[in-house]
């Protein structure tokens, strides 16, 4: 059997400024360290074993956080990183609407065929995330031992569907993580089930926040229900 803990990443500069952040390597806010510093509360009395990460800044020092005083080295994997949003990457959410109102209607109707020219699609994402996983539950050395790996909001989204779901094409239904939530996957003979997923209980609510992509929509008298953007790299 093999325990895999799934994180994600504390608030960044890229949520805050409410861009598509992507494979951007943005540090990490200020509520971005309280959080961290409430996840290694979480986390002290778990015994982990190895731990892999993102090589992006914001979910390596999430691993850092979470693995603080156990005396082990965070392996960074490019296979944990995030969507690559190609043309749009980096760019602020208003734009996004303005430039690119298709890619926009994907990813938020029909994520699984989100595909942004020059980057990733969810499909590559969805396919790269779970051999990550699947290497590290696979290897005869993990067998017994508990893992950490940080990631990202749409890579985990992905892996979570998989697992909870079934197929991509449900992917819509799995919900956004939040800023250091944690879901919990059992690796044994029987296959792969979650234990639970994006908790995010270690945070208090005030810590926690709720930034809206499409603020400026609604300002402008779009009838939409708010979605949660902190979700976005």
């Amino acid at each position: 059997m093999v325990k895999i803990y799934v994180v994600r990443h504390c608030e960044a500069a890229g949520n805050t400024a409410q861009v598509f952040q992507g494979s951007t390597d943005s540090d990490i806010s200020e509520l971005g360290k309280t959080q961290l510093e409430f996840l290694k509360k979480r986390f002290k009395n778990i015994h982990i074993d190895k731990a892999y990460s993102s090589p992006l800044k914001r979910a390596y020092l999430t691993a850092v956080a979470a693995t603080y005083g156990k005396g082990i080295e965070v392996i960074k994997d490019p296979r944990f990183s995030e969507i690559d949003g190609g043309i749009i990457e980096g760019m602020p959410f208003g734009e996004i609407f303005k430039n690119h109102g298709a890619l926009e209607h994907c990813w938020d109707n029909h994520p699984e065929n989100f595909a942004p020219e020059g980057g990733e699609s969810m499909r590559q994402v969805y396919d790269r995330v779970w051999q990550g996983i699947e290497a590290i539950a696979s290897d005869p050395q993990n067998d017994g031992k508990t893992i950490l790996v940080a990631s990202h909001g749409a890579a985990i989204r992905t892996l979570l569907c998989r697992v909870v779901l079934g197929a991509i094409e449900r992917l819509n239904e799995m919900k956004w993580s939040d800023n250091t939530a944690v879901s919990l996957l059992i690796f044994d003979e029987k296959g792969v089930r979650a234990e639970f997923i994006n908790d995010a209980s270690h945070v208090p609510e005030e810590f926690m926040p709720k930034h809206s992509k499409i603020d400026a929509a609604i300002e402008k008298g779009i009838d939409e229900v708010l979605k949660d953007d902190n979700n976005v790299g």
